[in-house]
């Protein structure tokens, strides 16, 4: 089978042998019977020495009665030797941005140091210009930002950034990042955090907290 007009199977030689790369997309079966098919085709000019074989099966997920089967087929050209069978990994479920936890950190994120944490972050501290402040939940911090921070990195755009003194190098929340440093220097008395409204990132009074996030909680279906 081809798909799009392609072969399901790519063979590419390299220095340790050859790389055969699966097609993810179509039937098992059919992949088996185009592997067979190959091969065959291909017997005489790549019969000789002993060759090493590794199989990338793309995102498909084989157990090993499949592999096997795989294996069995290459193993058909006498010289081929499989050393590897291996799928991409699978990709981690972010976790549930309601089942985060407040970890309240004491301290100053200088230059060139990097705290990073899992769910919402308190810091009770500065974060000095070279510094980064990375979470996977908000960021709180009763101090003054200087640095970078990256809140809701594992994917979570209603992840908010807070500073009793908001002066960043960057910001990011999710993918989107700030707007140039200087857009964000604000002499206001009072504790400000950004969030993203529409995929573009704001700023506005802590106070006002409640209000944005009921919002987007609702927008959000949550």
């Amino acid at each position: 089978m081809q798909v799009n007009g392609k072969s399901s199977i790519t063979i590419k030689g390299v220095k340790e042998g050859l790389v055969f790369i699966l097609d993810d997309r179509c039937e098992f079966v059919t992949l088996l019977d185009e592997l067979h098919a190959k091969l065959d085709k291909h017997e005489q000019q790549l019969a000789g020495p002993l060759v090493h074989v590794y199989v990338k099966l793309g995102s498909r997920q084989l157990d090993e009665e499949d592999k096997e089967r795989v294996r069995s087929i290459i193993r058909k050209q006498g010289n081929f030797l499989v050393q590897t069978i291996e799928s991409d990994p699978v990709p981690e479920e972010a976790a549930d941005y309601a089942s985060y936890q407040l970890h309240t950190v004491s301290g100053m994120v200088r230059s060139g140091q990097t705290l990073a944490h899992e769910g919402h972050l308190l810091l009770l501290g500065d974060v000095n210009p070279g510094g980064t402040v990375r979470c996977t939940g908000d960021i709180y911090i009763m101090g003054a930002l200087r640095g970078t921070a990256h809140a809701g990195c594992a994917g979570h755009e209603e992840a908010i950034i807070a500073a009793s003194l908001m002066k960043p190098t960057q910001l990011r929340i999710a993918e989107v990042i700030s707007r140039p440093p200087d857009e964000w220097a604000s002499a206001e008395p009072w504790m400000e955090y950004a969030y993203l409204r529409d995929g573009a990132m704001q700023m506005d009074k802590m106070s006002h907290l409640h209000h944005n996030r009921n919002k987007v909680l609702q927008v959000k279906g949550v």
